[in-house]
Formats: structure tokens, C-alpha cells, sequence
């Protein structure tokens, strides 16, 4: 068996229960399998560009703190994954406890922080 069937892809889910991310570790990829950050071995959730989006939670869901989110340093992003092959079916979400305040779900309420390579706010322009 080759490590390519040997991979243990988790959805990643919204509040909502949605699963809005796939995390192939460490690795984190949208619906349609592209790239779109990663997370370290702490659960610490970083963008293609290597700025500080969240952390991941054990549902598993990712979060932010909306007062110290902006304190964080850049990291050097790993080397871009191939593509994923989204699985055609997923579990169900589990219970999602409410957020506490002062915490926000990236995925329902920021989504735009995790985004492809060649999108987001944070790219260099091309010349």
C-alpha cells in the first residue's frame, strides 16, 4: 500500500456544521481541494502566505482570538501540496459547543484570511 492511500483527510467544519476545509496534515485545503494554509504540530492555523489565520480545535474547527490574532510573527509556508482528491463523503459534524466571546469561527466568519495562492488581500502584485 502506498503512502497516497495511507492519508487520513479530516473535514474541517463551520459552526454551522458545514465542512468548509479539508486538513490532509498538515496541510489545509477548500472544497475543491486547492491550497489554502496549514496547520503546525501545536494547532496553530497559518495561510498559504504564512500569516497567522487561527488555531485549530479538537471538533475540529478553526478559531481566532479577534484581540491578539494580529500579535502573531509571519512563519515561512511549507512547500505547496499537490492538489487534493476531496473525499465524496464525509461524517457528520459532531456537537459544536458555542464559541466563547471574543472568539470567532475563521471559516463562517472569516473565510477570506484562508485563501488560494493566487487570491487574498496579502499577495505580492505581479509585475
Amino acid at each position: 500500500m502506498n503512502h497516497q492511500s495511507r492519508r487520513y483527510i479530516v473535514p474541517v467544519y463551520n459552526s454551522h456544521g458545514d465542512a468548509e476545509a479539508y486538513l490532509d496534515y498538515p496541510y489545509l485545503h477548500n472544497k475543491m481541494g486547492e491550497w489554502i494554509g496549514w496547520v503546525t504540530a501545536d494547532r496553530q492555523v497559518y495561510s498559504v502566505l504564512g500569516f497567522y489565520v487561527g488555531e485549530m480545535t479538537a471538533e475540529p474547527r478553526i478559531v481566532r482570538r479577534r484581540l491578539t490574532a494580529s500579535l502573531r510573527a509571519r512563519k515561512i509556508p511549507p512547500p505547496p501540496p499537490s492538489r487534493l482528491l476531496v473525499p465524496p463523503t464525509i461524517p457528520l459534524p459532531p456537537m459544536l459547543p458555542d464559541l466563547k466571546f471574543g472568539i470567532s469561527d475563521v471559516l463562517l466568519d472569516q473565510p477570506e484570511l484562508l485563501h488560494t495562492l493566487d487570491s487574498g488581500d496579502a499577495r505580492q502584485d505581479a509585475d
